[in-house]
């Protein structure tokens, strides 16, 4: 079954908090490309094809789980974003989302881990949690419908991989439980593009790249966004949007080490707000 959490009531005390303080900080005479907005909000959902796999390694013996099929499934994923101006084409960024899978996986070879040597067909339960969120600041560059961007900053991200399995040996059950969670920080690469057809309808393109080498988790997450905004009213409007995600994460912690592929893509919805 998947399970997957919303970021909204946490955010929307800071994201409350970061738009009074650009619209303090925004120029009032000035005015910004029409494809840019002074703070712009996104709230809601990722429609999400989802693959996630999990890997589990003993340094000490050399044991591998192989690849664990944590499942491919479609489910929602909360988004939410805010993105604000500090001059006409500069501001900042700033992204979060969160999912998580819960799955019975039967074991198709042996397999050993916490002691305890589990027969094919044995059933484990595993649960994969991750959550990423990227802050960075932006340079636009362009005419009063065309922008294209430039981004730099970093993105937090967290892994937290468990594994629970039951054997059972001369009649008596043995359990073994297993735990991965690191989180880490990374720089941060972002290229964008917007253009405005009119005041009341937009399109953009988002690519952004985070690469950490070394350390307990590290890995790379590649996002790449296509998106139109209409805006019925001055101040609030709808966004669609079709994403591609891409990450692969490498832990270690103790003397087991854990790999994370996952690979999301799909359509998104938002309630945009304008200021």
């Amino acid at each position: 079954m998947a399970s997957y959490r919303m970021p909204f009531p946490r955010l929307l005390p800071a994201l409350g908090l970061a738009a009074g303080l650009a619209s303090i900080a925004a120029p009032a005479a000035a005015a910004p490309s029409q494809a840019l907005d002074r703070i712009s909000v996104w709230l809601g959902g990722y429609r999400a094809d989802a693959d996630l796999d999990l890997t589990l390694r003993e340094s000490e013996s050399g044991l591998d789980s192989g690849r664990l099929d944590v499942g491919d499934f479609k489910d929602t994923v909360g988004r939410a974003r805010l993105d604000f101006l500090i001059m006409d084409s500069q501001g900042f960024s700033f992204d979060y989302y969160g999912l998580s899978r819960d799955r019975s996986l039967t074991l198709v070879e042996p397999f050993s881990f916490g002691g305890t040597d589990f027969d094919a067909n044995a059933v484990l339960d595993t649960r994969l949690q991750f959550d990423v969120g990227n802050a960075a600041y932006r340079w636009w560059f362009g005419g009063d419908q065309t922008v294209f961007g430039f981004g730099l900053g970093a993105a937090w991200y967290r892994l937290d991989a468990r594994v629970r399995g039951e054997a059972t040996f001369d009649g008596q059950t043995v359990t073994a439980t297993e735990r991965y969670k690191d989180d880490a920080v990374a720089p941060l690469v972002q290229l964008g593009w917007r253009h405005a057809f009119s005041d009341n309808v937009r399109t953009y393109i988002d690519i952004s790249g985070v690469k950490k080498n070394g350390g307990s988790l590290e890995g790379h997450i590649y996002n790449g966004s296509l998106g139109v905004e209409w805006f019925p009213w001055q101040n609030l409007g709808l966004g669609a949007e079709y994403s591609v995600s891409r990450i692969k994460l490498d832990g270690s912690e103790g003397s087991y080490d854990a790999t994370a592929d996952i690979k999301l893509h799909g359509p998104s919805a938002y309630l945009r707000l304008r200021f």
